[in-house]
């Protein structure tokens, strides 16, 4: 359920702090624990360390990132691929297949 119109977006105070001492496009993370705050206009050009749960992952804010939240960007899990040894073989003999279609034109 999305935030009330009339409260305006969620921005944890801290982030507001630190973006005022850190000027926009410089190389330093202003490092966040806040996953819910959303993305403002006026974070285009800051680069944020969002915190996963594990490490911090650096996300430049880009104009197209408005609106979002922080937490978006900076999986908390990691995927590990579905299947076993079946899958695994059948993956192997696609990329056989795929080296012999690209080998096959240049002979």
């Amino acid at each position: 359920m999305s935030r009330s119109l009339k409260k305006g977006p969620y921005v944890h105070p801290a982030i507001l702090k630190h973006m005022h001492r850190v000027s926009p496009g410089s190389k330093v993370a202003i490092k966040t624990w806040s996953r819910d705050s959303t993305i403002t206009p006026e974070m285009i050009g800051y680069t944020f360390g969002i915190h996963n749960g594990r490490n911090f992952i650096e996300i430049k804010i880009m104009e197209d990132m408005v609106g979002h939240h922080f937490g978006e960007f900076a999986p908390t899990r990691k995927f590990v691929r579905h299947g076993g040894r079946m899958q695994k073989e059948l993956e192997q003999k696609a990329q056989e297949t795929e080296k012999a279609k690209v080998e096959a034109p240049k002979r």
